[in-house]
């Protein structure tokens, strides 16, 4: 018998992995012990038979030939009891909890405490090896192991993870994924991968996706990502669009599908479409409906878009960023007693909320009491109009939240949520920080909008000329903009649809407005109002 560190110790492979192999049963469940000696480590411990190292070669020297998980749990595994129904449970079980889907990037999910990831000290190494055996199988899978292609796509059809099996299999075997998110548009990269291959195959890994994306993106949309292409390719896409029936977005869809790249047979997959409200999850079952280890895991989907979340690729978008801030925070937290603070600033947090979730904003690491939002392109609607309503309907919200409070304090402070807009091309990334998945940008444009907001004074809304310049006419005609100048004898002029660089607008000689120095040169005006809804 051999014990489950040695096994580690001489594979190399991760706890993660040994209690994945256990589950997809290409090992045994193992045999706890005693562990004899007063030391500090586990007193218990997993043995397998001798044979499982043999095996664990067995299926490292397969993987190394380029073999699927899924093939190799095919020729390894012990068979497994089937499910009672072809069909899974988990649409009723998880359509409960299923939040409305909505396009693009969006808040971040609450961390729940992460499962195995690695190899954990002795202590949570003993405590692991007691649970396995009586664990569900599910509860072993990571989405690093789902052993089938797998990729997933925002609200725009541009992937934002795949396995090296989808990689392999149906996105085109590139050895570096594109930076621009407009690249990786999921009909584009489908139609590249399958060039050389009949017209069924491809028309029918294009029809799925468009079923799904034709309540979500118009045909000129779909179109427009994939300009470029042979006019045959745009051909194939614009006839399929127009013959297919939308599907109906439920937690998971399931459909089978049948390709046929050569003169053999068909080749039938089940694909199983999961929906989240950060995108869609795709996996693809060779042969038939997916085992129980995996129709289980899916089904867990809190756990399944922490998995994805941590994964996200990073990827050079387009977005437009807001910053708010509370003016004179400091002074107001000295006013109030402090569990009065933390209600007042729990209730603006709470007021603002549906108001970012309604123009489709993400929300961002911010330092104290401010907000941070991201606005990424939409299919159905402009991401900078919408960072701008949504600037709007934060101030009017704002100005209840201090009607309110002056009432209830008797006192005549006014409340004001100072706004910064800015616009750019940046990476966008996840981190994980100790309790949360959180969405960063890098680059200039956080920190111009930041500065923006530092700028604003009296609740006011300041963008810069760049963001608005990518309106229409039409939706720069719904602003009222513009720069308040000195005119004779001191006397102020709003001028409307007009700009200032920082640097005319204040002394950056002064300390006071030091941090404004970096964007003396940037042209700004303040935005008064947008009407909404026409």
């Amino acid at each position: 018998m051999i014990s489950s560190k040695e096994i580690i110790d001489q594979t190399g492979i991760s706890r993660a992995t040994l209690n994945n192999y256990i589950a997809f049963g290409l090992l045994p469940k193992p045999t706890l012990q005693q562990v004899s000696g007063e030391g500090t480590g586990p007193k218990l411990l997993g043995y397998f038979p001798d044979s499982a190292l043999e095996r664990i070669e067995n299926i490292q020297r397969m993987k190394r030939e380029g073999h699927s998980m899924a093939e190799i749990i095919a020729a390894l595994a012990a068979p497994e009891t089937p499910a009672a129904s072809g069909r899974p449970d988990f649409e009723r079980r998880a359509g409960d909890r299923a939040a409305r889907a909505l396009p693009g990037p969006a808040e971040p999910i609450p961390q729940a405490p992460a499962a195995t990831a690695g190899r954990a000290d002795d202590s949570r190494d003993a405590h692991a090896e007691a649970a396995a055996p009586r664990a569900r199988p599910g509860l072993q899978l990571t989405v690093d192991e789902i052993p089938h292609p797998a990729y997933m796509v925002n609200y725009s059809f541009e992937l934002t993870w795949y396995n090296e099996t989808a990689r392999e299999r149906f996105l085109g075997g590139f050895e570096t994924l594109p930076p621009n998110s407009e690249a990786r548009n999921v009909f584009l990269m489908l139609l590249q991968a399958s060039i050389g291959r009949p017209a069924e195959y491809r028309a029918e890994m294009l029809r799925l996706h468009l079923a799904l994306a034709k309540d979500r993106l118009s045909k000129a949309t779909i179109l427009g990502a994939c300009r470029g292409l042979k006019s045959g390719d745009i051909a194939l896409l614009d006839g399929l669009y127009g013959e297919v029936d939308p599907l109906e977005a439920k937690a998971i869809v399931e459909a089978p599908i049948e390709l046929r790249e050569g003169s053999g047979g068909p080749e039938a997959w089940h694909v199983y479409a999961v929906f989240f409200r950060e995108g869609i999850l795709f996996v693809y079952v060779p042969g038939g409906p997916a085992n129980a280890t995996l129709l289980d895991f899916l089904g867990r989907r809190d756990v399944v878009i922490r998995n994805l979340l941590r994964r996200r690729l990073p990827v050079l978008t387009p977005l437009a960023v807001l910053v708010a801030d509370l003016q004179n925070s400091v002074k107001i937290c000295s006013e109030l007693p402090p569990e009065e603070y933390f209600e007042l600033i729990n209730e603006i947090w709470s007021t603002m909320g549906p108001v970012f979730r309604k123009y489709y904003g993400t929300h961002g690491k911010h330092v104290g009491d401010g907000m941070v939002y991201y606005f990424f392109p939409q299919p159905d609607s402009n991401y900078i109009f919408n960072a701008l309503s949504c600037s709007h309907e934060i101030g009017q919200a704002m100005k209840r939240i201090s009607k309110e409070w002056q009432l209830r304090k008797n006192w005549f402070n006014e409340l004001y949520l100072n706004t910064g807009l800015h616009e750019g091309t940046e990476w966008l990334g996840t981190f994980q920080s100790a309790t949360a998945i959180e969405f960063a940008v890098l680059g200039d444009t956080i920190n111009h909008a930041g500065r923006l907001s530092d700028f604003a004074r009296y609740g006011a809304v300041w963008a810069t000329k760049n963001l608005l310049s990518k309106l229409s006419p039409e939706e720069r005609a719904r602003l009222e903009f513009g720069i308040t100048r000195r005119g004779e004898g001191d006397r102020e002029q709003f001028v409307h649809s007009s700009y200032a660089q920082v640097g005319s607008l204040v002394d950056l000689a002064s300390e006071k407005y030091e941090k404004l120095r970096e964007i003396a040169q940037l042209p700004i005006t303040e935005v008064r109002s947008v009407r909404i809804g026409e």
